[in-house]
């Protein structure tokens, strides 16, 4: 398999048909900047057109999986960086939508924002039993509109998602799993060869043809939601080329407390 700098990417050692692409980019719980981001694109378009892998298995080498972008990368961007990030990012996602061959996010430790978007374009997750997911972008004003707006509803209910999204709390998999996000948990460590040993079972016994067909037709739901990605694109790197962004995040980095700022109504202003 190619080799790269921010995620690493193997063969299952039992079945080599499987590849096991690993975010490995040394940040502090493998935070997602734009290289990392094309690199997982390229590793997935790779195992995509490699006749001799039949499944993805997303994971991580150490014991977080990924708490999202690197709010550092995103508060140096003007708009136009902004929309670029957020086509890139698409794109990856979109690989795995698309791949008629199993993908498995084998979920260890923090799953948060676009971290908890990249395993929401797998087909299954599987768990370690101490997991925690999240989409806690509005805390730092961000939008979350990478997969986490549009697919919540659909994955765990419109009240769930809400719930999830404005109040960006984190989850354990347990709860997760009982709303309908997780598919099966594991114990801590296990995930990634929980997921290998899944994918082996499908890609052994499984039709492919059948396989693909299946997630073809299913995908008329998430496509649903995944509509008008220009307008969550162009909204998100609006919001990232914006002094109220840069300041939450700075407050988030620093560990600071946020200053509150006032909620706008969808009315005219009224100044009797």
């Amino acid at each position: 398999m190619s080799s790269f700098d921010r995620i690493s990417v193997t063969t299952d050692e039992s079945n080599e048909r499987i590849a096991h692409v690993l975010l490995d980019n040394e940040a502090e719980h493998n935070t997602l900047d734009l290289r990392t981001i094309q690199e997982l694109d390229d590793a997935f378009t790779a195992a995509d057109r490699d006749a001799d892998i039949d499944a993805i298995v997303l994971g991580t080498t150490g014991d977080v999986f990924c708490s999202g972008a690197d709010l550092g990368d995103l508060t140096e961007m003007a708009f136009e960086e902004g929309t670029r990030w957020m086509s890139q990012y698409f794109e990856a996602i979109d690989v795995l939508r698309d791949t008629g061959k199993p993908t498995i996010a084998a979920i260890e430790g923090v799953c948060a924002a676009g971290g908890n978007e990249l395993a929401m374009g797998c087909d299954l997750i599987v768990a370690g039993e101490s997991a925690r997911f999240g989409q806690p972008e509005v805390g730092v004003g961000s939008t979350a509109a990478g997969g986490g707006v549009q697919l919540l509803p659909l994955l765990v209910g419109e009240k769930r998602a809400r719930e999830m999204l404005l109040l960006g709390e984190m989850y354990p998999a347990t709860q997760m799993q009982e709303w309908g996000l997780v598919n099966r948990i594991v114990d801590d460590g296990a995930a990634r060869d929980a997921a290998a040993s899944l994918a082996d079972d499908v890609v052994s016994n499984k039709s492919p043809q059948a396989y693909r067909a299946i997630k073809t037709i299913m995908k008329t739901w998430t496509n649903v939601g995944m509509l008008n990605q220009e307008m969550a694109r162009d909204m998100t790197a609006a919001v990232w080329d914006s002094d109220e962004f840069r300041d939450r995040a700075e407050a988030f980095v620093d560990r600071e407390d946020q200053t509150p700022r006032s909620f706008t109504g969808s009315q005219p202003v009224d100044h009797e």
